[in-house]
């Protein structure tokens, strides 16, 4: 048993120590938020937060997270009124809306380092994460919305 905390919540989960987190989360814990993208973390479409720093959970084993926090996408906020959140809907960023939750976590760890980054710090910062449908400047302007508004 791996004991660790998503999103508040204590669980324990039984699997093996080098399975990939993504995998607990989505199929163990039913927290679909998070996707899987690519698998190898080139992506991240599968980006949550483990304690407090943006990670691939494709390429996080299960053992990393025990006894640490985890944040994924539903537990961002538990109204979806997390600045990012709305300021991605304000600026209409997504289409097909695969990538978006691990571009909004790797957003808002940025966001959580330096709550005013310049746009060429917002672009550096996003560089890891792929969109497909090409939003990529809806989401540098969604993101400096939500910098000054949040």
């Amino acid at each position: 048993m791996t004991a660790f905390t998503i999103n508040g919540r204590a669980v324990e989960v039984a699997a093996e120590p080098d399975t990939p987190l993504l995998w607990v989360i989505r199929d163990t814990l039913k927290l679909t938020g998070t996707k899987y993208g690519c698998g190898i973390a080139a992506c991240g479409a599968c980006i949550v937060h483990v304690d407090g720093e943006p990670m691939p959970s494709c390429q996080t084993p299960l053992e990393m997270v025990a006894g640490r926090q985890v944040t994924t996408i539903e537990g961002l906020s538990p109204d979806s009124s997390h600045p990012l959140q709305k300021a991605w809907i304000a600026e209409q960023v997504p289409q097909c809306g695969y990538c978006q939750s691990g571009q909004i976590m790797r957003a808002a760890g940025l966001l959580a380092s330096n709550p005013r980054p310049s746009r060429e710090e917002i672009v550096a910062h996003m560089d890891g994460n792929l969109c497909r449908c090409g939003t990529y400047d809806r989401i540098v302007s969604a993101i400096e919305r939500a910098a000054q508004e949040g």
